[in-house]
């Protein structure tokens, strides 16, 4: 059994992250600003901010994993990037292993590039928040050895918008998008969920980013 917390865990990728680390019967701890609708029974949800150094220290007390979940989105645009060098700090003080749930526009979308982001195909909307996680995922390659850290991209679609199925299986790759024979890049909720859980329980990426795709 793990202790895990998880920073923004009533979000969409948070929920589904609490939710499997739980019955796989891990300590789980939710950290999120606001308590959810519908608690997963058996984790145990705290209120705080990503943004709040308090937040982030207790987050790691006891920890034997962090797993990051916010989106640099809204009023969080801009905020995210600095708020999890603090809490690389933190979690290098505190020996905890740390997990970065990032997006998918960083992916490249064949080997040598283009990233995803500078496709003419990907929606001005969320540009920045893409951009943003990039740059997190450059300032984890560049932390010191004494972090243990990954970071999981997405599929190109993934999110409540798209929620799809438990299948119990997925695919693994690198910096490189996953799709399948159509061309097509997915993955839902749970099977994202697994998947994180797995690095957790099993350590495949250390220092490391990696995707799944279904």
């Amino acid at each position: 059994m793990a202790r895990i917390t998880v920073i923004g865990g009533t979000g969409y990728a948070g929920t589904h992250i609490v939710r499997e680390a739980a019955r796989r019967g891990h300590d789980v701890t939710s950290v999120s600003r606001s308590l959810p609708a519908e608690p997963v029974d058996g984790v145990r949800y705290d209120t705080g901010s990503v943004l709040e150094d308090d937040t982030l220290r207790a987050a790691a007390a006891g920890a034997d994993a962090v797993v990051a979940t916010v989106s640099p989105r809204g009023e969080m645009a801009g905020e995210v990037a600095p708020a999890y060098a603090r809490l690389a700090d933190v979690a290098r003080e505190h020996g905890v292993r740390l997990g970065v749930v990032g997006g998918a526009g960083s992916l490249l979308v064949a080997p040598g590039g283009p990233r995803l982001v500078d496709t003419p195909e990907f929606p001005e909307a969320f540009q920045a928040e893409a951009r943003e996680f990039a740059g997190i995922l450059d300032d984890l390659r560049e932390q010191p050895d004494g972090l243990d850290w990954f970071y999981l991209s997405p599929a190109a679609t993934f999110g409540a918008y798209a929620p799809g199925e438990a299948t119990g299986t997925y695919r693994t790759g690198g910096d490189v998008l996953v799709t399948d024979d159509s061309g097509q890049s997915a993955i839902s909720g749970p099977d994202f969920a697994a998947a994180l859980v797995d690095e957790i329980e099993n350590p495949a990426h250390r220092r490391e980013r990696f995707t799944v795709a279904s």
